[in-house]
């Protein structure tokens, strides 16, 4: 975040751009107190967020860049970061990442002053997604998927191949679950895509997926014609 994308927080500055519109953040917990805020890789944020939490953390409240006193007594604050992430994953499989605690706040110590530190009520660490994991998160991408044909009339028959294919080519023990949905994009949702838009697959038809050559496979079972029994691709090439 660049020190400017601070003021958005609170407000900008009188004279500046945007001064009139207030802060995201004031603004938002202004009108409504009883919310939870979120700032996600908290480690990446300028220093300027850090000490504008700092007062928060402390005192509860905030002034934003018309004067006015913005209560946070009622507001669930989240920092969620990565500091650490290289030692638990190279923590063996299966074991809990509270094992690297040490290491993980030594780096976290680093990086946060103790004032801030000190003002956290709790820090949790997260154990690492197991193969496990993995594989009920591919059930549940897999479920969105079919949900996605069921609009365009179009069924699913998905074999244990893919999702043992998608497990294993989608965990990550450094980057968690964002491989496999990137994996799911890249290998059948792309693919699915191009198919619907080129006729390869049209609405009431039934979809196999398969494993072929270390790569998701999308094949499409046409309805035969009623009139000749051949298929479409048939009759044009009469």
């Amino acid at each position: 975040m660049e020190r400017h994308s601070v003021h958005r927080l609170i407000g900008a500055p009188p004279g500046y751009v945007g001064y009139e519109e207030g802060g995201e953040l004031t603004e938002s917990v202004r009108r409504r107190p009883y919310q939870i805020v979120l700032f996600d890789e908290f480690e990446k944020a300028h220093p300027g967020v850090s000490n504008i939490l700092l007062q928060v953390l402390d005192e509860g409240h905030l002034t934003d860049s018309h004067g006015r006193r913005v209560d946070f007594k009622n507001t669930i604050i989240i920092l969620t970061s990565n500091i650490g992430a290289d030692v638990i994953a190279r923590l063996p499989e299966g074991v809990p990442s509270s094992k690297a605690m040490p290491a993980v706040m030594e780096q976290v110590r680093q990086r946060l002053t103790p004032e801030f530190i000190n003002r956290l009520d709790d820090i949790v660490m997260f154990n690492r997604l197991s193969r496990e994991d993995i594989r009920n998160i591919v059930v549940t991408l897999m479920a969105q998927v079919q949900k996605l044909l069921t609009e365009h009339n179009i069924t699913l028959e998905e074999s244990e191949a893919v999702y043992d294919w998608l497990s294993a080519n989608g965990y990550s023990a450094v980057y968690g679950a964002r491989p496999l949905k990137r994996l799911v994009q890249s290998e059948l949702l792309n693919q699915l895509a191009l198919m619907l838009l080129d006729g390869r697959i049209r609405e009431g038809e039934h979809v196999k997926l398969s494993v072929q050559d270390d790569h998701v496979v999308v094949v499409a079972n046409h309805k035969l014609s009623p009139e000749k029994g051949l298929s479409d691709e048939q009759l044009l090439d009469q």
